[in-house]
């Protein structure tokens, strides 16, 4: 192995000689990069092979030719470029291809680790991936395009399980080689691979088009370089998309759905040229898929690209261009209105309401637009709440609208509804509490109530949160605490640690430390615990004029009670306690540390030894 090693050090001599004769490193420096590639090498000649130290060595070529071409734009010097640059790309697309090479996984291979459920294997067979992607960014950076077309190969020999990876590579073959032909080879191999994945469709639909789009624009340079054209070939079907036009009819015969249509379509919609292939998409997708709410979507919102005719009425306004666009939506709730006809369903109202609070939303200095807007969208929210066809989010959504333009009786009505509807649902009864807060109603508390008992527990910690926060604002201190008491003993588990630290926080905030001690004590027992909990009550220690030390360390051994298995910086700042505080006794931190080391465990351990060894360095 020395030998080997030897020889490709000697190997790199060449290319060292000449960057230390031009100036570029000095002799310390080739020492350096010598001794570094001796490490480099012997990792990736050992008989137990690690990907991660394959990859450590491109690393540091790729990083040795940046800082090359750094110096060299310093120094203003181009040559010797192939004797320097191009060996050392040369000698990185070897490693390239010996780490390909050592784990060089087939299709059957990830099968075998499936059905032996073998995870770990399964992992590290699809982390092989990234090393041909970093294979390929390599030869894109550094101008290796005869390698990479080898290298897209070899790739998708392995590799042909993944639609992502073929569509990488003719897209490279289209774009960088210019090779529509070899782009469209590797858009059919594909195909025969996954016959029925939309993304391969789109994108080899896409490819033709451009195809057309690109010899038509050769054509008319010809033309008007009034060469002959004749000798040429351009024939009119290609360049008018009729190879596009049979991927599109194929893929539709194989791919069923809207949605799929739609995304031929708005590729189709790219190429000014196209107009007639994109009208037949388009008649096709009315046709074939009238039962889909996509469908009547897309229609609907076609009409805002559309211009209105000449004839058409013109409202009386003096902002023209909101006037033009009051009528494009006009047409588009027409086609909504039409649609939820003939498609009456949740998915279908779902879109028209969609339309209309995107619409909304869109700035306009008219106020006639603003309030056709706002107009329009509640009489599509009550039209579907009276067919019982709104969703919870939708009801949500109203609601939020309403209360947005201060409509609060209607808003309580709908919230009503919508709590009739989604009983079990604590995200609409939190809007009707949220409803009843900015109305100042008095009968929070009832509602609230109301709702625990068609609620489970486990999920009321929005509610309560909600209940409290009003309190605290509107309500006696005593009250406050009485809603704090009964969320307490009614939220458990991990959602409890959220409502203890609120509590805390609020009788800190509100009567002071004696209190927020008095509560600390009182939950001091009723786990589960956030770490914060403990760290709020020592910070509100060290806040007392008189900070008295053993208060602090019967906070810390509480929190490590719950936490000193896992969180190193709780010992850390004991010790820093017990060595700052001037009642503190720094003939305790030896007895800490030893502490810790038996409690951490794993990893957490060595995080805890190497900062005391800063903190006693200094360094921390």
């Amino acid at each position: 192995m020395a030998e080997i090693i030897q020889e490709r050090i000697e190997d790199r001599l060449p290319e060292l000689e000449q960057l230390e004769r031009i100036g570029l490193f000095s002799h310390a420096e080739i020492k350096a990069i010598i001794k570094k590639a001796s490490d480099l090498e012997y990792r990736i000649q050992r008989r137990a092979l690690f990907k991660e130290d394959f990859i450590n060595y491109v690393q540091y070529e790729i990083n040795l030719l940046e800082l090359i071409q750094r110096r060299r734009t310093r120094i203003g010097y181009s040559f010797k470029k192939d004797e320097i640059e191009n060996s050392i790309v040369r000698r990185v697309q070897g490693v390239f291809r010996r780490a390909s090479a050592k784990w060089k996984v087939s299709d059957q291979s990830i099968l075998n680790c499936k059905r032996c459920d073998d995870l770990s294997a399964l992992l590290f067979l699809q982390d092989d991936v990234q090393l041909w992607l970093s294979y390929v960014v390599f030869c894109k950076k550094w101008a290796a395009k005869v390698q990479l077309s080898k290298v897209f190969s070899a790739m998708l020999a392995i590799h042909s399980n993944k639609p992502a990876l073929w569509i990488m590579a003719a897209k490279w073959e289209m774009e960088d080689r210019l090779s529509s032909e070899s782009a469209r080879q590797l858009f059919l191999r594909a195909l025969r691979f996954h016959p029925e994945c939309p993304k391969l469709y789109q994108e080899y639909f896409r490819m033709e088009l451009m195809h057309a789009e690109k010899l038509r624009k050769e054509k008319q340079e010809f033309e008007k370089a009034k060469m002959e054209v004749e000798n040429l070939d351009y024939p009119e079907e290609i360049l008018n998309g009729e190879l596009a036009r049979i991927i599109y009819k194929n893929s539709v015969s194989i791919i069923k759905g809207a949605e799929f249509h739609v995304s031929l379509l708005s590729i189709a919609q790219l190429f000014d040229f196209a107009k007639q292939l994109q009208k037949e998409i388009y008649d096709d997708l009315q046709a074939l898929h009238t039962d889909d709410p996509l469908t009547w979507d897309y229609v609907a919102r076609r009409e805002l690209e559309i211009e209105s005719q000449p004839g058409e009425e013109q409202p009386a306004t003096k902002q023209p261009k909101a006037a033009e666009l009051g009528r494009k939506e006009e047409r588009c709730c027409a086609v909504y209105e039409e649609a939820v006809k003939t498609l009456p369903t949740e998915a279908m109202w779902k879109c028209y309401i969609n339309f209309c609070l995107e619409r909304l939303t869109k700035k306009t200095n008219s106020e006639f637009l603003r309030e056709k807007r706002l107009e329009r969208t509640m009489i599509a929210f009550r039209k579907a709440h009276e067919l019982k066809l709104l969703s919870e989010f939708q009801y949500k959504q109203w609601i939020e609208l309403l209360l947005h333009h201060g409509l609060f009786k209607e808003a309580l009505e709908v919230a009503g509804a919508g709590t009739e509807l989604f009983r079990d649902s604590v995200t609409m009864w939190q809007m009707k509490l949220q409803v009843l807060i900015k109305s100042e109603s008095t009968d929070i508390a009832t509602l609230v109530e109301e709702a625990f008992a068609h609620l489970k527990p486990q999920v009321c910690l929005p509610l309560w949160i909600s209940w409290v926060e009003w309190s605290e604002g509107t309500k006696s201190q005593e009250d406050t605490e009485a809603i704090f008491k009964k969320a307490v003993l009614a939220v458990t588990g991990a959602a409890s640690v959220i409502l203890k630290d609120k509590y805390l926080d609020w009788a800190y905030r509100s009567v002071g430390y004696k209190k927020a001690r008095a509560v600390f004590r009182s939950l001091q027992e009723s786990r589960p615990f956030s770490v914060d909990f403990f760290r709020k009550m020592i910070q509100f220690e060290k806040e007392q004029e008189s900070c008295k030390m053993a208060n602090l360390r019967e906070y810390y051994e509480r929190a490590l009670r719950e936490f000193g298995s896992v969180d190193s910086d709780l010992w850390m700042d004991y010790i820093k306690e017990e060595l700052n505080h001037p009642l503190g006794r720094p003939e305790n931190c030896g007895q800490i540390y030893w502490r810790a080391m038996k409690m951490l465990q794993g990893e957490s351990a060595e995080v805890f030894v190497a900062k005391h060894a800063m903190h006693q360095a200094g360094q921390l």
